[in-house]
């Protein structure tokens, strides 16, 4: 970013360094000086004056806005870069092997890119600093629950989290809770198809209440229940339409405005929750093996990609890349080859929140 400090900088560089390189050339000691003067005086017009001059200025808050926005697009690409450990437990049992007899760990990879953005796993405390008197809604499927709980598990203590754990996973059911230590609202809604989804965005408009974070994903149903990817882009793109034009989408994720940009309510910060990795041969019935196989699993995300419902394809959501969460994690972090453990789900959380705080610019 092109500040003062950062003119002011150059300027002494120009004016320390430019009278050197003319010594070199064997001028006068008194020309030297009076050429250093002029500029130094020239220099310091010319950083107090730029204001003044809206095409200058412009041009230098114009540079500033693009090198910010090439930190954050940086970051914000640099999210998924995790690595995972997976090792034995202590208490392994070998004769019943499932995930519970391995530890899992991760941690953002270290490189260059990823040092520079200086993410990091958020406390109770920074949680509750980053979400306090938010409105936080998951809507989706089982996915959607997974994700949620893990993000309560942030807020809550042990006693309050068995109890939202209970209520959240009654089946096909609506979750609502208020964290009144920190004013949070999270709401959970069950909505397995993409048109249930539609619909959610088509009722929040009409009420004209909107959730600060908006955590959605479908495909899983879709894939079970109605296994056809082209209707299942279509259905995507019907729901990029309603999202980009009826909600005040926050401008860092969306490329487009929506119908209601004008309105004086908070932006809406919206993440889409990605397909999981399936593991065909662990799925828990023969429906599900015979209809949501790799070739199924491979089209669907294909219908993902070109609905542009994605940020990274000029749509309005920022993606929480499960698929390859949970593919990194692997086969010991599922049960039944579609549902991870926790920790697959806690790390897509983190990167919510660390999306978050590129946002608003904060470092807890």
């Amino acid at each position: 970013m092109f500040g003062a400090i950062q003119l002011g900088l150059f300027a002494a560089c120009v004016v320390l360094f430019v009278p050197m390189g003319m010594a070199g050339w064997h001028l006068s000691r008194n020309k030297m000086l009076f050429f250093s003067g002029a500029l130094f005086i020239t220099l310091a017009v010319g950083v107090h004056l730029t204001p003044y001059f809206p095409s200058v200025s412009d041009f230098v808050t114009s540079v500033s806005s693009i090198v910010v926005l090439d930190d954050r697009d940086s970051c914000f690409s640099s999210l998924h870069e995790i690595d995972w450990e997976v090792s034995a437990s202590s208490n392994y049992d070998p004769l019943n092997n499932n995930s519970v007899n391995y530890d899992k760990s991760w941690y953002w990879r270290r490189s260059s890119s990823v040092d520079s953005c200086e993410f990091q796993k958020l406390n109770r405390h920074d949680v509750a600093d980053l979400l306090n008197g938010s409105w936080v809604m998951v809507a989706g499927d089982s996915q959607a629950r997974f994700f949620a709980l893990s993000l309560l598990s942030l807020v809550l203590d042990s006693e309050q989290m068995e109890s939202a754990r209970q209520s959240l996973f009654r089946r096909h059911s609506n979750y609502h809770i208020v964290v009144n230590e920190i004013g949070m609202k999270l709401d959970f809604i069950w909505a397995p198809y993409t048109s249930n989804l539609t619909d959610l965005v088509m009722g929040l408009s009409e009420t004209r209440n909107y959730p600060d974070v908006l955590v959605m994903g479908s495909g899983l149903w879709d894939m079970l229940h109605i296994t056809n990817a082209s209707d299942y882009g279509v259905s995507l793109q019907l729901l990029r339409r309603s999202i980009t034009s009826l909600l005040p989408i926050s401008p860092e994720f969306s490329t487009e405005g929506s119908a209601t940009s004008s309105v004086s309510v908070r932006s809406t910060h919206l993440f889409w929750l990605d397909l999981p990795t399936l593991i065909n041969s662990m799925l828990n019935t023969e429906e599900k093996r015979e209809k949501m196989t790799d070739v199924m699993r491979v089209s669907y995300e294909r219908e993902l990609k070109k609905s542009q419902i994605l940020q990274q394809f000029g749509g309005p959501f920022q993606q929480l890349d499960i698929g390859s969460l949970s593919w990194d994690c692997g086969i010991r972090c599922t049960d039944d080859g579609m549902h991870y453990d926790g920790a697959v789900y806690d790390a897509a959380v983190h990167i919510l929140l660390n999306a978050l705080l590129i946002v608003s610019h904060q470092k807890l």
